[in-house]
């Protein structure tokens, strides 16, 4: 079965006291994902407007396999998810969506 690009959609919560902490953390971790794996078309990074502890990333990449397995097990990935238990707050929840009308 060919792989299918794939929209990862991540809903997660920060602690209030660590925005800042999280945010730099994802910037840097995002660049690198950007600069070393060619796999991933994006990453956005969104809050909620009236609780900036939620945030929303969505990522773009060539198939849940990728995602899931390699990326998933890149040195600054595994760096990036120890990093990230100082900050989260409470479970992240993965979602995965294939786009099926596209308008440029």
């Amino acid at each position: 079965m060919p792989t299918q690009p794939i929209t990862v959609v991540i809903k997660c919560a920060i602690q209030p006291e660590k925005i800042s902490m999280a945010k730099e953390a994802f910037e840097a971790n995002i660049k690198l994902v950007m600069a070393k794996e060619p796999a991933c078309h994006g990453i956005r990074v969104n809050d909620d407007p009236q609780n900036p502890q939620r945030l929303l990333i969505v990522e773009y990449w060539d198939s849940k396999e990728v995602f899931t397995g390699p990326h998933m097990q890149t040195p600054h990935m595994q760096t990036f998810l120890k990093a990230a238990n100082e900050f989260l707050d409470g479970e992240v929840e993965f979602s995965f969506w294939r786009e099926i009308i596209a308008e440029n």
